[in-house]
């Protein structure tokens, strides 16, 4: 109950700010658009993740690749950085939307991409009863991009790094890609695999009745490790 009142003593306080700060059309684009789904994003993913809306900016306006002003759900600017966090339902976004409407979402989020914005959208049947999940893939998205708050062993970024290869190579993966990736010597990226198979991330492929280890697969789930 302590938390909720804290989220809902910084949300109300968040959103006053930009309203002071804003007039026309951004103002009430702020009074009018920012609604349920957009409040349950904050509440249940970014407030558990971040605890604060530092850099966090409500109906973010930009301009499309038409030059027409476009409110994203969120805009986030940590710095050098450029995010836009949208929540999209099925209906509105899928079901009803026709073939002009849908190709022109996908060319905005394009020239997005293109002007700099990492665009990044999450299913509001997902933000409401299931956020641990978007929580987890946008620690893991953020991680990329930003350091963490606290110190972090090297050899743990490393373990990380080496399943984001095991993910890129859609294969299970040898200690020749561990070596060729990081420059190390084989020894060294087989004790790699070796650790984070002892971690339960990783297992030995074996066919048939072969006793040396060639190549490893990734265990279901391995990517939580990665946030």
């Amino acid at each position: 109950m302590k938390e909720n009142h804290s989220f809902e003593k910084a949300y109300a306080a968040f959103i006053q700010r930009h309203l002071e700060r804003r007039s026309g059309e951004r103002k009430g684009r702020l009074e009018r658009g920012h609604g349920h789904a957009e409040r349950l994003f904050a509440e249940n993913i970014w407030w558990p993740l971040k605890g604060n809306f530092d850099d966090l900016h409500p109906e973010f306006e930009v301009f499309d690749f038409r030059g027409n002003s476009y409110f994203g759900d969120y805009g986030y600017l940590p710095g050098y950085l450029k995010f836009i966090w949208e929540v999209k339902g099925f209906g509105p976004h899928v079901r009803d939307m026709d073939r002009k409407s849908y190709s022109k979402e996908l060319n905005r989020e394009t020239f997005l991409q293109a002007m700099g914005f990492r665009v990044v959208s999450f299913a509001y049947d997902d933000v409401a009863p299931r956020p641990e999940v978007c929580i987890s893939l946008l620690r893991m998205l953020l991680g990329r991009y930003q350091p963490a708050e606290a110190p972090v062993d090297r050899a743990v970024l490393a373990e990380k790094e080496v399943l984001r290869l095991a993910v890129q190579l859609v294969r299970p993966i040898r200690p020749i890609d561990v070596a060729a990736h990081f420059r190390l010597n084989h020894r060294t990226a087989v004790g790699m695999l070796q650790s984070l198979c002892a971690k339960g991330w990783l297992r030995p492929e074996r066919k048939g009745k072969e006793v040396k280890v060639l190549a490893y697969e990734l265990v279901r789930g391995a990517w939580e490790y990665m946030d």
